[in-house]
């Protein structure tokens, strides 16, 4: 099921008025992302103002969700003697069947679910359609009676009239499902309703061949395993383990196609009378009696639209993986409905927002960003550009400007919307507000010198080739144009000339396009002093009193670090001697337990820093360490040419050197990964003045050493392209509607074809009254209405094409190949585009790879 935007507060209602002192819990449980820590932060907040008593589960990949769905989840059903509850799940497993990987919809327990709710909020796609249109919980039928279905609820939509605390998975709807999923739907549900049949079945008299010899094209279906036969080789393979979304000799879940009831007879069929009925549109005289289509002709009509649909759910699937609006911001709109929106949630929400864009995280998956942020192609497309315009506005709002207008305010905390300059302190020690700040696409300039942010910063590494002494020639001229000595720019950023901050982004927009830097920094007509402008491409900042001013990407990168590296570290990190697997080099970690637990250990740390900002600084130097180390690691990869091309992407391996360890955590090795591809992208655009692959960007494979547990951790990102126009919900209404109009028009052809026939028929009885001529003419409809079907499904392919180009394909190619070969794979992480492989099976994996499509 799903739960539209509009009603977005209403389970939560529902739950503050039935929560009681004798409720259980609710869990949440939450993936190992800054994005989700954000979305966790609101929520319990929210759960602490109501007194609702809640119980955090962090979750490190799908392994770990069955292993909690075994051990607290399905002990909550009423089945096993508790007492149900409600369960949310925020960045966890929405792209699998939910109910079977966590226990509480199996097709042996009479009453699935046992009044237990699953709420799944996640940014990833694509959905598991099984959890949209399904997951409504088996009410118990009264003997002789059929089951009733559940009330509010239709077509998997949840509707105003809806009661909760039946259990059941519902999906937070950000939009997409209502406006893009009808078709899918449609498919969906009617597979559901269809009734099963055997393709090996044959009727008395006829043939095989006869059979064959109606189809005008190959059947597909030959070669396919029908719906009770692919259930029961899953069973028979592993009885205990529930349908998954990926296939692979690991806990690693594969998505789950829709479940049909038990075979009915063909005579109850039943659908729309285009689809279902015959292709004959004549009306048979008074005299004369209807022919019934045979059941022949019958089964061969299912077995085509089963076809048809499934295929329809199989384009959906293999479209290639995306992201849309982020958790922490479906947690700010929760917030907001509910009237409690204040500073916190809102800094919450900023966070978590601009941490996917640190991951790349991007309409056409994880992907390098090779696009102007600030444009309607960029990060979400349009989507992006209107989130982030209202976390601007929710800024003005929350944080209006001070009535007061002294000299003192005037002269020493002059607003950033006036001055141009980055804010660097709070204005007054109880000051704890968000502002604007025309941010420039360094790293963390705050707390390192203008040198050390300027090298570090992917964006100006990649487009001023920091990697090669030239340059980093060039780095040292244009802060030469710019007036700055090397001297002072390697001091702190705080403690450098007030004069040179105030001139710093004037300077950079002068000399900037001479090094084609033109989204350094925000242009100069985003500093309309009006409250209302756009401020398009300006970042957040706050402030927590004298004790410290960051901005939101500094906050989003430090809590990756934590999550990545870990607290612990610091000390050690400093000194230059981290070793991740010294300590634990005497146990064995085949299956990842010993390293998920480690990371699960991270996420209070990083759960911490959020709320403390004492904590927060203090971690400050792993994430210089982290940066620090991805350069080093892709500068050392491209100076050495130890970036192979292959047939359908790039690779690199990190295997040696001092910052192995550091990137066998997936989060890291991604961004070094985005940070070589983000290079490759430029070095194509400068050589061939547009991206390779007809426009996507080629792709990248980095992997990386774990030689505790002897595997490669493999992380596959885009190219970056692609990305245009995705999100745009006009052009994806435009290109709707000629659709439409190109059925219209092929449906009035149709209806004239058949009044030619219906006219040829008539003159045809009159003259010989052969009877015999009415299969001719069946043949004839099906084969015309086929042509139609042809056209139609050619116009969607189009559609298709147009929505998933340059998506991250990456999780199907990895899903092919373990079906291919025998290599030894785990694919554990939420994250599409990352597996791991045994050391010794990582020449033939890449060689299998290399064949496959990567990029949508």
């Amino acid at each position: 099921m799903y739960l539209p935007r509009s009603l977005i507060s209403t389970l939560y209602l529902h739950l503050q008025r039935t929560q009681h002192p004798q409720s259980p819990p609710v869990l949440i449980l939450v993936a190992l992302e800054p994005d989700a820590l954000c979305g966790c932060r609101i929520l319990t907040r929210l759960l602490k103002r109501d007194y609702i008593a809640h119980k955090i589960q962090p979750i490190a990949g799908y392994g770990d969700l069955e292993k909690v769905g075994q051990n607290v989840v399905r002990p909550m059903m009423e089945s096993q003697g508790g007492s149900g509850g409600v369960v949310v799940c925020l960045g966890v497993g929405g792209m699998v069947d939910l109910g079977g990987l966590l226990g509480i919809d199996n097709d042996e327990d009479e009453v699935n679910f046992g009044g237990v709710e699953v709420w799944v909020i996640d940014a990833r796609r694509p959905w598991n359609l099984g959890n949209i249109f399904g997951g409504t919980p088996r009410l118990p039928a009264v003997e002789g009676e059929e089951a009733p279905k559940l009330q509010g609820v239709e077509g998997g939509k949840i509707l105003q009239n809806y009661k909760p605390g039946k259990g059941g998975i519902i999906v937070f709807d950000d939009g997409d499902i209502e406006e893009d999923l009808d078709k899918e739907r449609d498919a969906y549900l009617a597979l559901m309703d269809m009734p099963e049949i055997d393709d090996n079945e044959s009727d008395g008299g006829e043939t095989e061949s006869e059979d064959e010899a109606e189809d005008t094209q190959p059947r597909p279906g030959q070669k396919r395993k029908s719906w009770s036969d692919r259930e029961e080789e899953e069973s028979s393979d592993d009885e205990e383990r529930p349908h998954q979304r990926r296939k692979s000799n690991s806990s690693s879940p594969i998505l789950d196609s829709p479940s049909r009831p038990r075979q009915r007879g063909l005579l109850s069929l039943s659908g729309p009378p285009d689809v279902v009925a015959g292709s004959r549109s004549v009306s048979p005289s008074p005299a004369q009696a209807p022919k019934a289509p045979s059941a022949r002709t019958l089964r061969h009509r299912l077995r085509k639209l089963r076809l048809k649909n499934e295929t329809v759910l199989q384009e959906y699937y293999g479209l290639g993986a995306s992201y849309s609006e982020p958790i922490s911001s479906m947690m700010y709109s929760l917030a907001s409905e509910l009237g409690r929106e204040d500073n916190d949630f809102l800094w919450m929400a900023i966070v978590g927002v601009t941490s996917m864009e640190l991951y790349g995280r991007s309409s056409v998956g994880v992907a390098v960003s090779s696009q102007k942020s600030t444009s309607q192609s960029g990060w979400l497309g349009t989507r992006g550009s209107r989130i982030r315009q209202l976390l601007r506005d929710e800024v003005r709002r929350l944080n209006p400007p001070e009535l007061t207008d002294t000299s003192f305010n005037v002269n020493r905390n002059l607003l950033p919307e006036n001055s141009g300059i980055i804010p660097t302190t709070a204005q007054g020690p109880q000051d704890n507000s968000i502002r604007l700040s025309p941010e420039p696409k360094f790293l963390l300039i705050r707390h390192w010198s203008l040198y050390d942010s300027m090298l570090h910063s992917p964006y100006l590494s990649a487009r001023l080739h920091i990697w090669s002494d030239s340059g980093r020639k060039r780095l040292h001229k244009l802060l030469a144009k710019i007036g700055v000595s090397l001297v002072q720019c390697k001091q702190n950023y705080t403690h450098m000339d007030m004069d040179l901050k105030r001139d710093l982004r004037t300077k950079l927009l002068k000399y900037s396009e001479i090094y084609g830097l033109d989204d350094l920094v925000p242009s100069a007509d985003t500093d309309g002093r009006d409250r209302g402008g756009t401020k398009e491409g300006w970042g957040f900042v706050k402030s927590w009193g004298w004790r410290a001013t960051l901005s939101a990407q500094d906050v989003g990168v430090v809590v990756g670090a934590i999550l990545e590296v870990g607290n612990e570290a610091v000390n050690s990190l400093q000194g230059g001697n981290f070793d991740r697997s010294r300590e634990g080099r005497e146990l064995t970690d085949e299956d990842g337990a010993l390293e998920g637990e480690e990371w699960v250990g991270r996420f209070w740390d990083a759960y911490d820093s959020l709320e403390k900002i004492d904590k927060l600084k203090a971690a400050l130097p792993t994430a210089q360490h982290l940066h620090r180390a991805i350069l080093r690691t892709g500068t050392s990869l491209i100076e050495k040419r130890q970036i192979r091309h292959l047939r359908a992407f790039r690779m690199a391996i990190v295997k040696e050197g001092p910052d192995v360890a550091l990137f066998t955590h997936p989060a890291a090795l991604t961004k070094l990964a985005l940070w070589v591809g983000e290079a490759i992208a430029e070095q194509e655009k400068e050589s061939k003045g547009k991206l390779s692959h007809g426009g996507r960007g080629t792709p990248l494979v980095v992997a990386g050493l774990n030689e505790n547990r002897g595997v490669y951790v493999i992380v596959g990102t885009g190219g970056g392209g692609g990305a245009a126009g995705f999100g745009d919900k006009t052009a994806a209404k435009e290109k709707k509607e000629k659709r439409e109009a190109k059925a219209k028009a092929r449906e009035l052809k149709k209806k004239n074809k058949e009044i030619i026939k219906q006219q040829k028929r008539e003159a045809r009885r009159k003259a010989a009254g052969d009877d015999e001529e009415d299969e001719e003419d069946e043949t004839e409809s099906e084969g015309s209405e086929s042509e139609s079907d042809d056209d139609e499904e050619e116009g969607d392919d189009e559609a298709s094409k147009a929505k998933g180009f340059g998506r991250n394909k990456f999780g199907n190619a990895f899903q092919e190949v373990v079906e291919e070969t025998n290599a030894r794979v785990r694919i554990d992480s939420f994250e599409h585009c990352v597996v791991e492989v045994k050391k010794e099976d990582l020449a033939g994996f890449l060689e299998s790879l290399s064949m496959k499509g990567v990029v949508g």
